[in-house]
């Protein structure tokens, strides 16, 4: 069988970051994402993202491809798995496991340039962009159309083979591709694990995540120095992001751990206690967690944390977690 160039050139990408590392590869027809676009902007009139304001940047970026990327034919969506090999104490203030190793965002930065590069040297210069979290993109959605998944009512994406733990990056290109068929089925079915176990109510039956509610967005994107009291007692010992969600969610019973060196917990995550964490210094955070996504709270925000789960209104100790 011959194939056309558009099939020899999605064998290739297809090839090239399974070489990388990714778990999976997606590619969907760059087009609007106009009924994204109109539930995007729903959201933010609800002020559902809180005081993230760079949220509200960039909107026509977000639902359009080839206003980043002119001449955008393609959006290849690719997953890399983070499910960790090693968990915390658990009788430690909790961080979320997407955190235990080295920033994903340069792990996969490195790889999307190496992809774009392999591309360059076997296929021909084209017009391409990679995006990881840190860009106008609406990777879910673009994952769902590329048929790796659907978004949970947890707002996360969800694959059937293993779970939500994933990382989602982006590239977009002007190459023509073949196409995956987009994933329509949704398998959360009557579930309402993430619902129930919830504990600031944050996630609602019509699959609407109230980012202003949830753990992670007081712990990591609140820059506030105080944590609204209404929250005191909520946080079941998260100091920073939150896997409630994830962890009742039965299809990550899935979860393989990731083969990824990169996100090999730093030795402190996992063993650091009550006691470590509050007595550290400013000096030995940056050290320590350089090459960490807990610098984007900084210290004086993991100080915060730290501080509002002492003061949890039952007054107790931080000492074994609850259960979602």
């Amino acid at each position: 069988m011959i194939m056309n160039n558009a099939e020899k050139h999605t064998a290739l990408i297809r090839k090239f970051a399974a070489e990388l590392g990714f778990d999976f590869c997606g590619i969907a027809k760059a087009v609007r994402l106009d009924e994204d676009a109109r539930r995007l902007e729903a959201w933010l009139n609800k002020g559902m993202h809180g005081k993230m304001k760079y949220m509200e940047n960039h909107f026509d970026l977000r639902i359009d491809p080839a206003r980043l990327v002119p001449g955008a034919r393609s959006v290849i969506t690719l997953l890399l798995n983070y499910f960790p090999t090693r968990q915390q104490d658990r009788k430690a203030p909790k961080v979320s496991k997407y955190a235990y190793g080295k920033d994903y965002h340069e792990v996969i930065r490195n790889k999307l340039n190496a992809l774009l590069q392999m591309i360059a040297d076997n296929i021909g210069e084209v017009n391409g962009r990679g995006f990881v979290d840190s860009a106008p993109v609406l990777e879910r959605a673009w994952a769902q159309k590329a048929g790796l998944g659907w978004v949970g009512k947890n707002g996360n994406l969800i694959t059937k083979s293993a779970g939500s733990f994933f990382f989602l990056s982006t590239l977009i290109t002007d190459l023509e591709l073949v196409y995956d068929a987009p994933f329509v089925t949704d398998y959360c079915g009557t579930c309402t694990r993430c619902i129930e176990a919830c504990p600031t109510e944050a996630i609602s039956p019509d699959k609407v995540i109230d980012g202003s509610r949830c753990i992670s967005y007081f712990t990591i994107e609140l820059k506030d120095m105080l944590i609204p009291g209404e929250m005191q007692g909520k946080f079941q010992d998260w100091m920073f992001g939150c896997d409630i969600c994830q962890d009742v969610c039965p299809w990550n019973r899935f979860s393989r751990s990731t083969q990824e060196p990169e996100f090999e917990p730093i030795p402190g995550i996992l063993n650091f206690t009550t006691r470590d964490w509050e007595g550290m210094t400013e000096d030995a955070f940056k050290k320590i967690f350089r090459h960490s996504p807990l610098k984007r709270s900084k210290f004086q925000g993991i100080k915060r944390n730290l501080q509002f789960l002492n003061n949890r209104a039952d007054g107790g100790e931080d000492t074994a977690p609850q259960t979602a």
